[in-house]
């Protein structure tokens, strides 16, 4: 850690005169100045070898030539750092290129000059970057969905929801709900859905409100996203990387924005949360996309969210029957089961090839095929 800012003489003579006459080892000197040891060290040799004159600041200039940055040039790198004390060098980088000033540094003169300023600091995500990276073609072919965990705030938790675009990275939403419901859930999926339109996916986990277990993954959730015309895929259990894209923005979301601050109440963080997410869509270089932001990849989808949902219907040839309170329903004189979510709805039965056997569907999506020559325990399963 640096010195306070007050007296440094001051403090760097009591420092080794504490050092020298008070017989208190080294270390805890350091710790209770707040420096590290290499620091406390470095002062007291050089009060060793020149006196109090030692103990005066050094020029940092370089014996050698070193190329001077423009003015302009550095002001930016620096300010830049400041405001957003997680990016590295290639980001900042990136950013005097956004802002055509030139000439334009190598990275490690950058790297140079954050350390010379004291803020080169260990808040970058360490381990190689990721291989074989997959990303859909184009926007909104997929949307992954998770929450980002509970935050606290002096007058409770809230719960982060977090939903990007797999293709360009762009942040959809960011917000910090009250709760994890569905009809929480549902009514910024609308507010969501109206601003950008309809994706044709949403990858999901499998907990709450979007599934229960691998077992049991359609909720009334799941059942409304069909319904509106955007289907649904859950990770795999226990393959968080599976979502991998939302993980990592979490990550970023926590050493950016949350992992050093304390909120007084949910609009508190919303609006650390908006102006954050304006940064991240708009100026922050992503590294995955070769330093482009996110928004100069995405695109609104074309397809708009439905006010009025049209009502369920099937081709010819497919037998409709109404799924009943406790998620059965008859079809041939034998009962079948499928999630309590589909109550009230009609479902499709339409022959396979294969004799005997069917598939069900809800509004054209295979929920599950049954076979009516099987019986198991007096009741036939899908």
């Amino acid at each position: 850690m640096p010195w306070m800012q007050q007296d440094l003489m001051s403090l760097r003579e009591e420092f080794v005169h504490l050092v020298e006459t008070a017989r208190l080892p080294l270390a805890t000197v350091c710790e209770r100045f707040g420096i590290s040891r290499k620091t406390g060290y470095k002062w007291l040799a050089r009060y060793r070898a020149s006196g109090r004159a030692g103990l005066a600041d050094r020029s940092r200039r370089p014996r050698r030539g070193r190329p001077t940055l423009p003015a302009a040039v550095r002001a930016v790198l620096l300010a830049e750092r400041r405001a957003h004390p997680c990016w590295g060098a290639r980001k900042l980088r990136q950013r005097l290129v956004t802002q055509g000033l030139t000439p334009v540094p190598a990275c490690s003169t950058i790297t140079a000059l954050l350390h010379r300023e004291g803020l080169l600091g260990s808040n970058q995500p360490r381990g190689a970057a990721a291989r074989g990276r997959f990303e859909h073609p184009v926007p909104n072919q997929l949307w992954q969905m998770d929450f980002k965990g509970a935050v606290p705030t002096v007058t409770g938790p809230t719960h982060p929801l977090t939903i990007l675009d797999d293709h360009s990275r762009f942040n959809v939403r960011l917000q910090a709900l009250p709760n994890q419901q569905t009809a929480t859930v549902q009514q910024a999926l609308i507010e969501t859905f109206r601003r950008y339109g309809l994706p044709d996916r949403i990858l999901v986990d499998n907990g709450s409100p979007w599934g229960s277990d691998a077992a049991h993954q359609d909720t009334p959730l799941t059942v409304w996203l069909w319904r509106v015309g955007v289907a649904v895929t859950h990770s795999r259990p226990y393959h968080p990387q599976t979502l991998g894209k939302d993980e990592r923005f979490h990550g970023t979301l926590t050493r950016e924005v949350l992992r050093d601050a304390q909120w007084r109440d949910p609009a508190h963080l919303q609006t650390a949360l908006d102006r954050w997410r304006a940064v991240y869509n708009q100026e922050r270089p992503h590294e995955a996309l070769g330093l482009a932001v996110p928004a100069s990849r995405y695109q609104p989808s074309l397809r708009s969210y439905p006010e009025v949902l049209p009502p369920i219907e099937y081709d010819l040839g497919t037998f409709v029957r109404k799924v009943q309170q406790q998620g059965e329903f008859s079809f041939r004189g034998r009962v079948y089961k499928l999630s309590k979510a589909f109550r009230g709805y009609p479902v499709g039965v339409r022959p396979l090839a294969v004799d005997g056997q069917y598939e069900v569907l809800f509004c054209q999506h295979r929920l599950t095929t049954i076979d009516v020559r099987a019986v198991q325990d007096g009741k036939d399963r899908g």
